[in-house]
């Protein structure tokens, strides 16, 4: 049976889009200006696979015999944040933004969200997670009030000790927040933000964190794959996009953590879609500008790419294929003033065993990975995008480029 990876660099962006200007993004470039930034990159596996033919990387070079397909993607939805990502690249775009608040949520949300959950709302501004918690932290706890906060994405975000709101109760009022929010107030995710520690030394649970998502339009890949009863699994928070519709998920503590059940699962599933998110990108650095700390997570996928690649089956005498997609969702140039998320092209790399490699060029959806996987899985469905397999199997060199 087929199998098909895709790995998300959240937040890894390879250079601004056309439109960029309309989001305050111009000059956005994670990958190359973090590279100028710390005087070059060193990523040898991910050169190998093509990296450095997306566009100029400091410390990357552009390897004349790639061993992936490579190339970019434009993102054709409005917005820049991960549930447009992830659903576009799932054949679902998104042609108006969610909705966001950069002066709060308006006052009859929050006496909505305070009934339901009979306590009361202190924040209720665009803040950093971390700079909110600690600021706010000895009056929840000394309230029980709730921390509700946003950013320049369009999200409700929820934060509490664990010590103060239990989980479960903390998850419960998230859920409320997601029912409320109905449009034209539908944001595109509530967060689930609970947090640890003493006064002074709060840490925000990262394995805590739960994204209540609206549902996903269909039909869209996972829809479809899921019609023709072809095996889904998410790493990480997939799931959490796409509201738990047509996937299951294993949720992770951070990147590690996920590689290494990623690279589990390559051990163990025979075939289908495994569709892994890498978050610590976006959460950890992007969000802090926190070049070095997203530079030691960019060497460590490198690391381990040699494991993952090692997991990869290669084509059989049935046409047997397996396919490693790795992209990301939308950029977080941690090197620029802004901590928000930025609207740039994602990297696409697609190996699969025995590839020479091809040039896939930029792509002007996202959608061409649904596209993509729609033919690999020779599924009977019609989503957007234009399909990329048939450059990518004439790489390997296959005679008729056959699929099974």
């Amino acid at each position: 049976m087929r199998r098909a990876t895709i790995l998300v660099l959240d937040g890894v962006g390879t250079g601004e889009l056309p439109d960029a200007y309309l989001y305050g993004d111009s000059g956005s470039d994670t990958l190359g200006n973090l590279a100028k930034e710390v005087g070059g990159l060193d990523l040898p596996n991910l050169e190998r696979l093509g990296l450095g033919l997306l566009h100029s990387i400091p410390g990357i070079q552009p390897v004349s015999e790639p061993a992936a397909s490579y190339g970019r993607m434009a993102e054709l939805s409005a917005g820049k944040d991960s549930t447009t990502g992830h659903w576009e690249m799932m054949g679902i775009v998104t042609p108006t933004p969610f909705p966001i608040y950069p002066n709060g949520f308006p006052e009859e949300i929050i006496a909505a969200l305070e009934r339901a959950t009979c306590r009361s709302v202190i924040g209720n501004r665009a803040a950093s997670g971390t700079e909110i918690i600690e600021e706010l932290g000895p009056e929840h706890q000394e309230s029980g009030d709730l921390i509700v906060y946003t950013s320049a994405d369009s999200v409700l975000q929820i934060a509490a000790h664990e010590d103060t709101v239990p989980l479960e109760e903390l998850y419960a009022a998230c859920a409320e927040a997601r029912r409320l929010l109905s449009p034209p107030h539908q944001v595109s995710r509530v967060i689930a933000r609970p947090f640890t520690g003493p006064p002074g030394s709060y840490a925000r649970m990262m394995e805590g964190r739960r994204d209540y998502a609206t549902d996903p339009p269909v039909p869209n890949l996972l829809s479809e794959m899921e019609r023709a009863g072809i095996p889904r699994t998410g790493v990480g928070k997939v799931d959490d996009l796409f509201n738990r519709r047509s996937l299951t998920t294993v949720h992770v503590g951070d990147n590690s953590e996920g590689l290494t059940v990623l690279e589990d699962l390559l051990g163990s599933v025979e075939g289908g879609l495994i569709f892994a998110n890498l978050v610590d990108f976006d959460t950890r650095w992007g969000h802090r500008n926190d070049s070095e700390g997203f530079v030691r997570g960019l060497q460590e996928i490198d690391e381990r790419l040699p494991a993952l690649l090692g997991q990869m089956r290669g084509a059989s005498g049935d046409g047997c294929t397996d396919l490693l997609i790795i992209t990301a969702d939308h950029g977080n140039d941690p090197t620029t003033p802004s901590t928000d998320h930025s609207r740039e092209h994602v990297p696409l790399l697609v190996h699969t065993p025995g590839s020479a490699g091809s040039d896939l060029g930029i792509r002007s959806s996202f959608c061409d990975i649904a596209a993509t996987l729609v033919e690999l899985f020779d599924l009977d469905s019609v989503l957007p995008g234009s399909s990329f397999l048939q450059q990518v199997l004439h790489g390997r060199g296959l005679p008729d480029g056959s699929r099974r």
